[in-house]
């Protein structure tokens, strides 16, 4: 989110993910992609300036969230392994995990 201010004075956060315009006639108008249109005291360099450094810290967090996750065990292969089926056949007639006619497939991960 982003804080503007209201050519009233109040504030507010807007999400700039809806932006679709800002104009300046001369003043600030932002419009969304819904038809909503707010009007500012920003300049249009100001609202820009806040969209870039909002889209840097996202940016930013996403790279750091990688760099926490990547450990080891997250960057070896993954493998599926079917569920664990019981055999009702054993003596006594118990049920214990069958380990028989268990295969393990490798995957790929995901890239994006």
């Amino acid at each position: 989110m982003i804080p503007l201010t209201r050519l009233t004075g109040a504030q507010f956060a807007l999400n700039p993910d809806l932006v679709e315009r800002v104009d300046c006639t001369p003043d600030t108008v932002i419009t969304l992609v819904d038809g909503t249109k707010y009007l500012v005291s920003e300049s249009l360099e100001e609202v820009l300036d806040l969209v870039l450094d909002y889209r840097a810290r996202v940016v930013a967090g996403a790279s750091a969230f990688e760099h926490r996750d990547a450990s080891a065990s997250r960057r070896t292969r993954l493998a599926a392994v079917p569920p664990t089926s019981y055999d009702a056949e054993e003596p006594g007639g118990t049920e214990t995990p069958a380990t028989r006619d268990h295969t393990v497939v490798a995957l790929e991960p995901r890239t994006i």
